[in-house]
């Protein structure tokens, strides 16, 4: 009997991931993973971000789901071009998915790339897909708790993107608690309070990601 541990299998994907970011880093795009639980309002994100970003970069999406094309269908109306991956039931993109996609991408005219992760804050956290860039979206109708509960997301996020901030009047969350919770993990991590409904702190959250990008694209 041939016994497969995750952990070969986690280097597997990792080592697909390395071409991937290779390839996404030789056509000059820089790549986000968007991460957070279903719900959460991650799209709704993308969207809002749409409108402070398509002066400044010409981004392009890739979209997860386990099944329907809802979001990439919602994206396209932006005018990024969007590409949707259904799993069938599995609960993370893998990184050979997004080696899959990308030969649909216009790389050649995009400078910034958004996958739109399962929705999942446990088996996401470990799988990377090339990105340089991870942004975990965590709503007010969560619970502050998430952030300690499920560790490993928050701990290897560059952001915590705290949405749905016209809601915390009609909820419990303890944004302190929640931010305590996210620099005891990972001191870096840059946070932000949103509302991706109301556009709420959207503006900051694109100039930070502009400025990611103009960085990474100077330091090449």
């Amino acid at each position: 009997m041939e016994v497969v541990v995750t952990q070969d299998i986690l280097k597997a994907n990792d080592s697909i991931a390395e071409q991937n970011l290779a390839a996404f880093d030789e056509a000059g795009v820089y790549t986000v993973n968007v991460l957070g639980s279903p719900g959460s309002g991650k799209t709704t994100l993308l969207e809002k971000l749409a409108e402070k970003l398509n002066n400044r970069v010409k981004a392009a999406v890739i979209e997860g789901d386990l099944a329907t094309s809802k979001d990439a269908e919602r994206i396209e109306k932006l005018g990024w071009p969007t590409i949707q991956i259904n799993t069938g039931g599995g609960c993370h993109l893998e990184a050979n998915m997004v080696s899959s996609a990308m030969k649909n991408l216009p790389l050649d005219t995009s400078n910034l790339l958004f996958i739109e992760n399962v929705g999942n804050l446990v088996c996401t956290a470990s799988h990377k897909l090339g990105e340089r860039l991870r942004i975990v979206v965590l709503s007010a109708t969560e619970g502050d708790d998430k952030v300690s509960k499920y560790p490993p997301m928050f701990q290897k996020t560059n952001a915590l993107i705290m949405n749905k901030a016209d809601l915390l009047p009609y909820t419990d969350f303890d944004v302190d608690r929640m931010e305590e919770d996210a620099r005891r993990l990972n001191p870096d991590v840059e946070i932000f309070k949103v509302s991706a409904r109301t556009g709420e702190g959207i503006a900051e959250v694109a100039d930070w990601l502009v400025a990611k990008r103009e960085t990474w694209f100077a330091s090449r």
